[in-house]
């Protein structure tokens, strides 16, 4: 389920549909009047300039959007005999930019541009914080994908190193726990070169914490552990021993770690935590 936003003690939900970002307008209706929700977005919709935004929003961004049907709303807006819903309006005109769920967390979603062109109609001042607290959801979005990033590429290289070892160190006669057992050492050679614990004293010093090391690593570790992978993958292929590849792989994760904290300091924002 996609996070909620709070606004002004008003709590609106939000959702992502082929690519686009909605806002329910269901809830930022209530923060007017939470009995008469529906209400106001019939009469927001009324308003021949919210028929024209709306169109014009539409023929840029949906290329299926029926022009003809837009402009016999567009004539009779204004009318006092003129009524339209949005489900009349998304099915009249094949539009994207409202949508209607109904259920339990049903209501009318519009996309952002268009939940922020309704906010301003209903407060000047509700649409300023719903557009300040979107950004903000938005922000720890990105933070949140920039780490998921660095973690999948961590993923990615760890499975590159993998099979190097699979290569260049596990003979075929070995059964499958000996294959395991050899895959165990290489990652605790990773986990000591740059952490200083292996997986196994690393939960039994934090038996409340769970998932692994790694998991709880900050975005400089990983970064620097998604190198050392690939290194320690290259030294494999080299030939070179375990017991040479840990002390060159502890000095490229001093090295690494001091350029990356030092980068932090600096205040770069690639680099933030």
């Amino acid at each position: 389920m996609k996070p909620k936003l709070q606004v002004l003690e008003q709590t609106i939900a939000t959702m992502t549909k082929e690519g686009l970002e909605y806002i329910c307008i269901t809830d930022i209706a209530k923060y007017k009047s939470s009995a008469r929700s529906d209400d106001l977005i019939r009469n927001w919709l009324r308003n021949r300039n919210t028929i024209e935004f709306l169109g014009i929003w539409e023929q840029l961004n949906n290329s299926n959007f029926k022009p003809v049907e837009f402009d016999g709303f567009k004539k009779e807006a204004g009318l006092n005999s003129f009524t339209l819903t949005p489900k009349q309006w998304i099915e009249k005109t094949n539009a994207i930019g409202l949508v209607s769920k109904a259920g339990r967390y049903g209501g009318t979603y519009a996309q952002k541009d268009i939940a922020f062109e309704f906010a301003s109609w209903i407060s000047v001042e509700f649409k300023l914080y719903l557009i300040k607290e979107f950004q903000r959801l938005k922000e720890q979005e990105f933070e949140h994908l920039g780490w998921d990033i660095r973690r999948n590429l961590a993923k990615v290289n760890y499975l590159i190193h993998t099979d190097a070892v699979k290569e260049h160190l596990i003979p075929e006669t070995l059964n499958n726990q000996q294959i395991a057992c050899v895959y165990a050492n290489e990652a605790d050679l990773l986990n000591v070169a740059l952490f200083g614990v292996t997986a196994k004293q690393w939960r039994d010093e934090n038996p409340n914490l769970s998932g692994n090391m790694r998991d709880h690593a900050n975005v400089h570790q990983l970064v620097c552990l998604a190198n050392m992978e690939s290194m320690n993958a290259h030294f494999i292929q080299q030939g070179i021993k375990q017991s040479e590849r840990i002390v060159k792989l502890n000095q490229l994760a001093i090295q690494q770690m001091q350029v990356l904290i030092a980068a932090n300091t600096a205040k770069n924002p690639l680099l933030k935590e």
